[in-house]
């Protein structure tokens, strides 16, 4: 089965979610970066996750989002926005942190979901892991999983193991 037909059922993506949101990014020359557990998926080996993390390459997002709006059903959350269509599992979060807003100009087009699609560079999708790792804030199942995509980006590059906090590197290994 196709990468992109397999995604597709495993989200029951019966809207078109993922194809109205690049659609709507594109026509509307938003510049984004995946990020998250399919930016990590873009360089290691692939794990299923019905998310899907992007950062828009706007400093003004309130255009964009009320003009997502329009179109999909959004939910607000401190550091994020969640958008979503009724007949998909797919859960697409808009991260809203300005930490991220430099990653899209360090993006490169990987394979994601069976699409070439923008991914931020590998030292920064683990960089936002190591901040997701990191917030306690967050539920301990999250950063659990935050930690084995940490040790999934090391496996393919040791070398980027100085980046990651000892603190963190000693819940790893």
């Amino acid at each position: 089965m196709h990468r992109r037909a397999f995604w597709r059922t495993v989200t029951l993506d019966r809207s078109d979610l993922l194809d109205r949101l690049l659609a709507f990014l594109r026509e509307h020359r938003v510049r984004f970066c995946v990020i998250g557990g399919q930016g990590v998926n873009a360089y290691a080996e692939p794990v299923v996750s019905l998310d899907l993390d992007l950062v828009l390459g706007v400093s003004d997002t309130e255009h964009v989002f009320a003009s997502l709006r329009e179109a999909f059903i959004l939910e607000r959350f401190a550091h994020s926005l969640n958008v979503s269509a009724p007949g998909s599992d797919l859960r697409v979060q808009i991260q809203t942190d300005p930490r991220y807003l430099p990653f899209v100009e360090r993006a490169a087009d990987r394979e994601v979901l069976g699409e070439r699609l923008p991914v931020a560079a590998i030292e920064d999708v683990l960089q936002g892991k190591v901040w997701a790792a990191s917030d306690p804030a967050r539920r301990p199942s999250k950063r659990q999983k935050d930690l084995a995509d940490i040790a999934r980006l090391l496996e393919v590059r040791p070398d980027l193991r100085p980046r990651v906090p000892l603190e963190i590197l000693e819940r790893l290994f």
